[in-house]
């Protein structure tokens, strides 16, 4: 009828004047749906309603042998986000639902919408050589009018295969995946996506077979194993995590870039916008390439662990022959000595008998005097009726002073013989004058090559058998033995600082072994605990971003993501056991000299202690361990495991060259480990807040520079002040004394010099923290200990050689082969193959391939070259005063 047609006209009208939620259609009972038969490679331009359905029927042939992906692409052209276009494409096994305008949330729930939608479909498995499968892609709305195209079509390449890169794009809305199926022989291969753009942020998925497949932004990580990328990401997969023996590879586009380390976007408000309304982002999209490589075999590893294994078992073998080899040179030693006619050198230089032997036969030119100081000879006079008591290397004037009668006595000897005054003391410098025979005699030798003894017969013994404790001989009254008097002294030998019983000083450093076992054992333990979790949340969870790997270079075994960083930790231990093995042969070569009351053992070279080179070696496998426990999940929050004991190692090493010449007054177990637990909490605090603070820092700089200037003031008197009420009135005497009524320099020149650089290095490294507030405290705290144990050894050295010392075959060229291997160690460890001061995918662009067997990365070579330069260090430490060995202690300098 005219008139019917002409007011549903009206109504029409009527309806698109009301504001749209008056507009909305009320139920009306009755909607129509209409079904279509589509094809692939079609595109159907169509419109949908709130009383119209579409319905599309697609059918394609699948076959048992051949996976083909299918996809389906929609473009919404109506632009109602309040009235989105629902899809819901449905097939033999599985559902899959979406909306268009498609909103996903980032940050602080922020919504992002994408008008073209682009999905997969999860292809259903088939046991038939052929089937045909139907899908249908349903299309509703409650708008009244939404325009929309769809697109059903094939996927190209679907299936990846081995070493073939394959090149795609992707965006938030238009994730793609692909299946790999492993084929007959390989157990293990490496997903490797690549892409030349940093952003937008991506995430990539290993996924089981199964439907669905979680491919948005909001869903990726719900199952499977995943890590987020900017430029590199790889995921070892392995064959046996996967019945199908097949899975996939999901690649999401983020709808934000900040997990990635990049900024937040911009997010528009308009003045009559709503905050929750959905933001565009038009074309975020990113050019990708994949690449399914085979990892490495089972006979890979087990070469890797013999190359491993065989590198440090070999240290064993040298150690074993060196040591046989040494001992035949002292058999044939005491064969050429037992061949004499004579009695026994040892008992002539008891008994004060000086044997001539031929200056030819010893293997030196003849000379007519002996001095101290010679590079290539060790020799030193002999001197029958010189008392001990009277040093040779004490200043006259301070001798004096302190009232010692030994030391005048010595002059009234060496007067009474006919003396002639020669200089001793540092090559090249003039200190004081020691007498001397003027006739020539000729020394008494012990072996060949090395120094006599002078007559010690008379030299009281220390080593009593009564219980004798260390604070007996702090408060002596005598004021000879007056600790005050001995140490302030300007030249010092050795003897001056070895004069408490060494059984006492036996027991205090042993101490720094048990200490550091027991504190080992308590750190140990929870780490170990902590790592198993760590590493149990990542295979469970499967968030390959908790960890911060190598992932180009990480190798699993069992439950262990990167067994290989974990191997190349064996050195540390190795080693470090094989240098308590000869700390232990050493020590019982020196307990077997004491009890047969060897004069060397006794009264030679410096004092022998081997507790701290103990605690040593245990810091050096203590080192191995948790630098392997670090390396089971790496990340920010444990980087302190790997760093602890370095900073023991350092400490440990600066004690040990302080107590060669300062062996009564090195610092205690308890003082040391006490210090060393302070670096550590500020190394942790360090970590958790520095980063950016300016007042940390500010506080740090100030309590590390009051640090050196104490640290100073004690080893430049000896310890002998006292820090209380009146240490200013000290100061301000000290300065007045000598700097405004007499212009002196310092009497310990030596010290002074080496406390200048100390300080000068240290205040300089407190300013660069301060000024440019480095992300990696742990590390700058580390390279602190590390500068100043440098410079004290490079000290000990220069004032070693300045002294007329000499460093003899071994410890010369450890110290040669050393520093070649640290050199090559540095340049691996500066590689950076990863940093947990980023995110963890712009870590991942760091990532290299493995570069020794295809097992070992430049770190793992880091820790192969590390650990053989600190055992070359220790061994230098060990064997560097090894030429004192038959040299009196009171002719021994310190510095």
């Amino acid at each position: 009828m005219p008139g019917t047609g002409a007011a549903r006209v009206l109504l029409a009208w009527v309806l698109l004047a009301l504001p749209p939620s008056l507009a909305q259609p009320q139920p009306s009972g009755r909607r129509w749906v209409t079904e279509k038969e589509a094809r692939f490679d079609t595109t159907y331009a169509d419109w949908v309603g709130a009383d119209l359905i579409n319905i599309y029927a697609f059918n394609h042939s699948v076959r048992r042998n051949r996976t083909e992906g299918v996809r389906v692409s929609v473009n919404v052209l109506s632009d109602h986000k309040d009235l989105p276009v629902l899809f819901v494409v449905r097939q033999k096994e599985a559902v899959v639902s979406f909306q268009v305008p498609l909103i996903l949330r980032g940050l602080y729930q922020r919504k992002y919408a994408y008008q073209e939608v682009s999905r997969t479909l999860c292809q259903p498995q088939t046991k038939a050589e052929v089937e045909t499968q139907h899908f249908y892609v349903d299309v509703s709305t409650l708008s009244l009018n939404a325009s929309y195209q769809l697109r059903v079509t094939r996927v190209e390449n679907f299936v990846l295969r081995t070493n073939e890169r394959f090149s795609f794009n992707a965006t938030a809305a238009q994730p793609q995946y692909f299946k790999y199926e492993f084929p007959e022989g390989l157990d293990s291969v490496i997903v490797k996506v690549t892409s030349a753009m940093a952003f937008p942020c991506s995430v990539i998925s290993i996924q089981d077979i199964l439907c669905p497949v979680y491919d948005l932004d909001n869903n990726v990580a719900f199952i499977g194993m995943y890590q987020t990328m900017t430029k590199k990401a790889a995921i070892t997969v392995q064959k046996k995590d996967f019945p199908s023996n097949s899975f996939y590879v999901v690649v999401v586009v983020k709808t934000e870039d900040e997990a990635c380390g990049g900024a937040l976007p911009y997010y528009p408000l308009s003045k009559n916008a709503s905050p929750d309304e959905p933001v565009d982002q038009h074309n975020r999209q990113k050019m990708l390439e994949v690449t399914v490589s085979p990892a490495i075999t089972s006979e890979a590893y087990v070469s890797s662990m013999l190359f491993c294994l065989g590198i440090f078992l070999s240290f064993y073998v040298l150690t074993l022959l060196i040591a046989c080899w040494e001992s035949c040179r002292q058999q044939k030693r005491k064969g050429l000595l037992a061949a004499m006619d004579s009695p026994s050198l040892d008992t002539a230089s008891l008994l004060g008998h000086a044997r001539s032997i031929p200056d030819s036969f010893l293997g030196h030119a003849p000379y007519d005097s002996y001095g101290y100081g010679s590079f290539g000879e060790c020799r030193a006079p002999s001197l029958p009726s010189l008392p001990v008591g009277g040093r040779p290397c004490h200043p006259p004037r301070l001798a004096v002073l302190a009232g010692n009668g030994s030391s005048g006595s010595t002059e009234g000897v060496t007067d009474s013989m006919g003396s002639a005054e020669v200089p001793y003391g540092y090559v090249g410098q003039e200190q004081f004058k020691r007498r001397t025979p003027s006739a020539p005699m000729r020394p008494l030798s012990i072996a060949m090559g090395e120094r006599s003894l002078e007559n010690v017969a008379g030299r009281p013994r220390l080593d009593s058998l009564s219980s004798v404790e260390e604070d007996d001989y702090d408060t002596l009254a005598d004021i000879d033995y007056d600790k005050n008097v001995i140490r302030t002294k300007q030249y010092l030998c050795v003897a001056d600082l070895a004069r408490k019983d060494k059984r006492v000083l036996r027991k205090k450093y042993q101490i720094y072994f048990w200490n550091i076992a027991t504190i080992a054992v308590f750190y140990a333990l929870p780490v170990i605990q902590l790592v198993i979790t760590y590493q149990t949340v990542v295979n469970v969870t499967g968030n390959q971003d908790i960890c911060y790997y190598n992932f180009l270079c990480a190798h699993p075994l069992g439950n262990l993501s990167a067994f290989n960083n974990i191997l190349s930790n064996l050195g540390y231990v190795l080693l470090g056991l094989l240098f308590l093995l000869i700390i232990l042969q050493r020590e019982i070569n020196y307990n077997r000299a004491l009890m047969r009351n060897d004069t060397h053992a006794l009264e030679c070279g410096i004092p022998k202690h081997f507790g701290l080179f103990y605690a040593m070696g245990t810091a050096l496998m203590m080192e191995g361990l948790l630098s392997a426990c670090y390396h089971v999940c790496p990340n920010y929050t444990n980087f302190q495991f790997d760093t602890s004991f370095m900073y023991m190692i350092a400490g440990l090493c600066m004690l040990k060259l302080y107590q060669k010449r300062h062996p009564d007054i090195n610092a205690s177990a308890y003082s040391a480990y006490a210090c060393l637990a302070l670096v550590i909490f500020f190394s942790v605090v360090g970590v958790v807040f520095g980063k950016g603070n300016t007042a940390f820092w500010i506080v740090f700089s100030i309590i590390h520079i009051v640090a050196t200037l104490l640290l100073s003031t004690q080893l430049y008197y000896m310890g002998r002040w006292k820090l209380d009420s009146g240490i200013l009135r000290r100061i301000l005497h000290v300065l007045y004394t000598d700097c405004v009524r007499q212009c002196s320099g310092p009497m310990y020149v030596d010290r002074m010099v080496l406390l200048v650089m100390g300080n000068i290095v240290n205040w300089s490294l407190a300013a660069y923290g301060l000024i440019v507030r480095p992300n990696d405290f742990a590390s700058y705290l580390l390279a602190i200990g590390i500068c100043n144990l440098l410079l004290y050894f490079a000290f000990y050295i220069i004032m070693k050689l300045r002294s007329g010392e000499r460093i003899k075959l071994i410890p010369l060229l450890c110290i040669v082969g050393t520093s070649v291997v640290w050199g090559f160690a540095l340049f691996f460890f500066f590689q950076g193959l990863s940093t947990w001061q980023k995110t963890p995918a712009e870590s991942r662009e760091h990532n290299r391939d493995c570069i020794l067997l295809d097992f070992f990365d430049d770190h793992d070579i880091w820790h192969f070259l590390s650990s053989i330069a600190m055992f070359g260090s220790f061994l230098v430490l060990l064997t560097l005063d090894d030429d004192l060995d038959c040299v009196q202690r009171d002719k021994i300098y310190v510095f």
